[in-house]
């Protein structure tokens, strides 16, 4: 089948064309689950809203990415565009405070000690780009409007292109992979504010600042402060993903303009003050508000939700484009199973949501208490008794849907923190209070669509 990039000028208005699969969203979840679906196949048309390049945070990938991205086939092409990180540094903002490196070749399997930091106005295009190499049919600058679910697999999708120009498509299966417009939980009000966790966050790209030397260069560095923790992400180009992720309480008191606040901010790290000493950022600071959420419904007659479609939880580990790339993975799966055997969708389906559910599951836990006393203490002072430090590795690095044995030691390490937690009662009671009342705050960033994460 051809493919093809939609423009005004090729929309033909009222024509109604037909697939197997209708993949809503071009990011990393979507041209995943396109791409994938494709190989097993199947007819697939891919509609994206906007046009590659396009401007996206989240730059730092997990060493689990790298299996997928040799499936889809472009393994060395980010190679060539992404910077190698051996590690994830923690640290606190006190200037002197220890720096604690968790290298991936400590994990518990040793065959994936790396992973990459890319730009992902380019990892996006490439992934978009391959998909349309490999032979699905791939649109830009269409915005689906309405699905029309029918019986017998048979759907309707209403999309416009940028002339105002109506599209119309028929497809046995449709794959929602529209990211943080969650147009499918939206449409079904499915889409749950996380009661427990919200955070906001500030961010830019910096030119000129400080690196870790050799090897170390292209690690993420996490620092922890008063009002939450700060990334810094090393590029290829030289430049330094820089951001905050704050209370959202902390990022109402924002009486300046986002670039002056995002200096402020990053003023109250002595360690990022330092290494940023003669940095200039390079593009616009942008502010994002709450953004934590899950879907109460990931499936339904016709349908799945992938990536952020589904869920988006704080990026303190670096697992956005992971876990929406793998959902991808495990959903066309389910797809291939329901379009070769409709019976099969009542075990496809809900093993698909399993699955999808437990690794989010098992992040959250970590990410929803990294700002607290113990788990601050746990990440300073790591232990490998019982596997402890390896299995965190390995967490970090993304093994969480494998059969490394990752379960009982995590089960040790949550023992350990509630062990910390009591004994310093004092401080986990405030540190509570503190996630509790943030949680309650709403903020929306002052933001557009496209400076959200």
């Amino acid at each position: 089948m051809d493919s093809t990039v939609a423009s005004s000028a090729e929309v033909q208005p009222g024509a109604r064309d037909c697939c197997d699969v209708l993949v809503i969203g071009g990011g990393p979840a979507g041209t995943t689950a396109a791409t994938l679906l494709h190989q097993k196949g199947w007819r697939v048309v891919l509609l994206e809203k906007d046009f590659h390049p396009r401007f996206h945070i989240g730059e730092s990938l997990l060493p689990m990415n790298l299996p997928i991205l040799d499936r889809l086939g472009v393994l060395e092409q980010v190679r060539a565009i992404g910077m190698i990180k051996y590690a994830a540094e923690f640290s606190c903002a006190a200037a002197g405070s220890p720096v604690q490196a968790f290298r991936f070749a400590e994990a518990m399997d040793k065959d994936h000690p790396y992973a990459f930091q890319v730009r992902r106005s380019e990892f996006d295009a490439l992934l978009f780009h391959n998909c349309r190499e490999q032979g699905v049919s791939v649109h830009e600058g269409i915005k689906v409007k309405n699905v029309t679910f029918g019986p017998s697999e048979a759907h309707v999708v209403h999309a416009v292109d940028a002339g105002g120009g109506e599209r119309t498509w028929e497809a046995r299966f449709v794959v929602d992979a529209s990211g943080r417009d969650t147009f499918l939980a939206r449409r079904y009000g499915t889409k749950q504010r996380n009661g427990a966790h919200q955070s906001a966050a500030i961010f830019g790209h910096f030119d000129h600042v400080v690196r870790n030397p050799g090897q170390d260069e292209g690690n993420i560095s996490i620092y922890w402060f008063e009002h939450g923790w700060l990334w810094m992400i090393p590029l290829r180009d030289g430049a330094m993903s820089v951001g905050a992720v704050c209370w959202p309480e902390y990022l109402k008191t924002r009486r300046t303009d986002p670039e002056e606040f995002l200096w402020q901010t990053i003023r109250l790290c002595p360690q990022v003050a330092e290494r940023m000493r003669a940095a200039a950022l390079n593009g616009p600071a942008r502010a994002t508000g709450n953004y934590s959420y899950t879907s109460s419904r990931m499936w339904g007659p016709g349908y799945i939700l992938v990536g952020d479609a589904f869920a988006f939880i704080d990026p303190v580990f670096s697992t956005g484009v992971y876990l929406a790339m793998n959902s991808a993975v495990l959903g066309s799966v389910a797809v291939d199973a329901c379009l070769r055997d409709p019976a099969s969708a009542r075990t496809a389906l809900p093993a698909f949501e399993r699955q999808v559910r437990h690794g989010v599951r098992t992040v959250s836990w970590f990410i929803y208490r990294f700002t607290t006393p113990a788990m601050r203490a746990l990440f300073q002072g790591p232990r490998n008794t019982f596997r402890l430090r390896e299995a965190v590795i390995s967490l970090l690095a993304g093994d969480i849907f494998r059969n490394t044995p990752i379960a009982m030691p995590l089960g040790m390490f949550k023992a350990v923190y509630y062990g910390i937690s009591l004994a310093r009662l004092p401080r986990t009671w405030a540190s509570h209070r503190q996630r509790r009342k943030s949680a309650a705050v709403v903020f929306d960033g002052g933001t557009t669509a496209q400076d959200q994460p």
